[in-house]
């Protein structure tokens, strides 16, 4: 009798909190984007004949419920702490927590791809490039400079297969110019506010004068939930997303190819409204954009070949040229860059990640 009491008791309990769940799920507000994952979240789907009769709508209301599940957060974090504190497991998704500060382990170097990459790259050279001040330099994932044995590409080793496919390209390597502190706690991406480092050696070894304008001001924008954040699904503190500006950087104006528009440097529209708070720079991932500069004291214009890295760099290194233009290779065929760019006597800079090198992403 007591175990039947015992049985009622769970199956109610049970239906109500699953009642209370659906009811909680009725009238709460449904979110636009996820901070935590830095994405849209699937909104309730149109129902028409055609989304019913094909099943479209079953599909999409699905999604909808469950990015639309009230608590999604909190029960991800249990999903996580579940797994590194019972199953005992260092990693979970390919990424660790480690004083704070969440890593991915981007490993092992695939030959191949860093080898198609450095051809790709070389093709350009061959193609628009000849006869013209080029350089290229690798920015090292964040856990190569952990003191832990960790498990990382070496630079030095992706350095050695660059350099065996390039041919008069010369090599800056910006690898002690960097330290752990310099990259965000829940991202991948280095901090703006620490870069001056890497300015330097980029500006020295590509003949750049140094004495320019670098008093810049640290605008605090707010809490920055990084890509890995919301990939590893466990309470971790925010960063604090800054932007050094000066007059220089105030008074450029910038062109998207892609949406044909102009705008600033630091569009603070995309930190209100993006999932991805790094946006901020240059508009974000954008196959063309270009940053002309009215007040320099210079002709000299610049290439800048990169992943999302170099959007916040670029405007580092403003003072010293007339415009700046960006090209990520992984949204637009190289071929066609002729249709947009003039290739005359500019400075060139193949600036990209040991991640995106490691993929082999380029079109």
């Amino acid at each position: 009798m007591q175990n039947k009491t015992k049985n009622k008791i769970i199956v109610i309990g049970f239906v109500t909190m699953l009642f209370l769940f659906f009811i909680i799920n009725l009238i709460k507000k449904d979110e636009q984007i996820s901070i935590a994952e830095r994405r849209k979240l699937a909104q309730f789907p149109k129902i028409t004949f055609q989304t019913l009769s094909s099943g479209k709508f079953s599909e999409n209301f699905e999604s909808y419920a469950i990015d639309q599940f009230v608590g999604r957060d909190t029960f991800r974090n249990i999903k996580a702490d579940w797994s590194n504190y019972i199953f005992r497991q260092k990693d979970n998704n390919g990424l660790f927590l480690l004083n704070n500060s969440i890593y991915k382990i981007e490993y092992p170097l695939n030959d191949a791809n860093i080898q198609s990459s450095a051809k790709k790259i070389n093709n350009v050279y061959t193609k628009y490039l000849q006869k013209m001040n080029v350089y290229f330099s690798i920015i090292p994932d964040k856990t190569y400079y952990l003191k832990e044995d960790y498990l990382s590409i070496e630079p030095s080793e992706v350095e050695k297969i660059i350099k065996n496919e390039m041919q008069n390209i010369k090599y800056i390597d910006i690898t002690k110019s960097l330290k752990l502190e310099d990259y965000y706690n829940t991202d991948l991406h280095w901090k703006q506010e620490n870069l001056q480092n890497v300015v330097n050696k980029l500006k020295n070894e590509m003949n750049l004068e140094t004495n320019t304008n670098t008093n810049y001001t640290i605008n605090q924008m707010g809490d920055f939930y990084g890509a890995y954040y919301g990939q590893l699904g466990r309470k971790v503190s925010p960063d604090k997303l800054n932007i050094l500006s000066n007059s220089t950087i105030q008074n450029c104006t910038t062109y998207n190819y892609e949406t044909k528009k102009t705008g600033k440097v630091y569009d603070e529209e995309k930190f209100k409204s993006s999932s991805d708070k790094y946006d901020i720079y240059l508009s974000g991932a954008t196959a063309l954009i270009q940053v002309e500069n009215p007040n320099a004291k210079t002709e000299k214009e610049l290439i800048l070949f990169r992943d999302s890295f170099g959007s916040s760099l670029a405007p580092l290194l403003l003072e010293n040229y007339k415009k700046i233009t960006l090209v990520d290779l992984r949204y637009i065929n190289s071929n066609i860059l002729g249709n947009y760019i003039t290739f005359e006597n500019q400075d060139v800079l193949f600036l990209y990640s040991i991640v995106v090198l490691n993929q082999n992403v380029f079109k």
